[in-house]
């Protein structure tokens, strides 16, 4: 023990702020839709709940549904989260099970006349004749919302498992995903968290990748490839590590680090 404590001193480790973790389960009370891949007019939902999106769930930070001006070419995750002494990782599905349910939405309009233009349903009859000289209506501009396509999206009933780093209050329910689907919040279990020497681990939980330390080496990993991070897991690597009750997760993980 009185080696392992030097050798902590000699590389000035930085142990975890927080001593307590909870590892919660997330039961989909409605059926949950993240546009994490767009093809055509068909938008899927990865088996995955990203860490930011129930960060804002769980009132952390605050961001409003709409965003509008030079808002919207600007995220603010850095200004939002960086600053929380508090973290949670990304969530994953129990048993590797997921279902998944299909649903066509429809939002034409049920005016007297109306036509498809780019990606926009058009109501605006008086601009027919602009349009035909060559100019553009602003009615026949792209619009960035769908009104027509298929939803892929978790199918309500389905369970999560995550780890939530500090002693924070978790609400009994939250709202996640485009829709604010409601999840319930179940507290499996509290742990203190361990902090692990450097060796080398393999992590069986999901990692946000813009929230990993730099001073790790990785050996192997699969990638989800979902905005606004790519979402790692199966991630084998080499570095100081924490363990929660069963979980090992490399150390020093926080929001927007790299």
């Amino acid at each position: 023990m009185s080696h392992l404590k030097s050798d902590l001193a000699e590389k000035k480790v930085t142990f975890p702020t927080c001593k307590k973790a909870q590892i919660i389960e997330l039961w989909c009370a409605e059926p949950v839709f993240f546009a994490s891949r767009e093809l055509s007019d068909t938008y899927y939902t990865e088996g995955v709940i990203g860490n930011y999106a129930l960060a804002y769930a769980l009132g952390w930070a605050y961001s409003p549904y709409r965003l509008t001006g030079t808002a919207t070419t600007k995220p603010t995750y850095i200004e939002d989260l960086s600053d929380l002494d508090c973290y949670i990782l990304p969530a994953w599905a129990i048993d590797n099970h997921i279902s998944y349910r299909f649903e066509r939405f429809n939002a034409l309009s049920d005016a007297y006349w109306f036509a498809m233009s780019n990606n926009r349903v058009v109501i605006n009859r008086e601009d027919l004749p602009l349009k035909r000289t060559g100019k553009k209506p602003s009615s026949y501009r792209p619009s960035n919302f769908p009104q027509t396509g298929r939803l892929k999206m978790i199918e309500r009933g389905n369970l999560f498992e995550t780890i939530v780093f500090g002693e924070v209050e978790l609400p009994e329910y939250i709202r996640v995903g485009k829709f604010k689907s409601k999840v319930k919040i179940t507290v499996k279990k509290e742990s203190l968290i361990e902090y692990l020497p450097t060796a080398k681990y393999p992590c069986k939980t999901y990692l946000n990748s813009a929230d990993l330390p730099e001073n790790i080496s990785y050996f192997s990993f699969d990638i989800l490839a979902i905005p606004p991070v790519s979402i790692l897991k199966n991630l084998q690597f080499e570095g100081e590590a924490w363990r929660i009750d069963d979980f090992i997760v490399p150390a020093n993980l926080k929001f927007c680090q790299s």
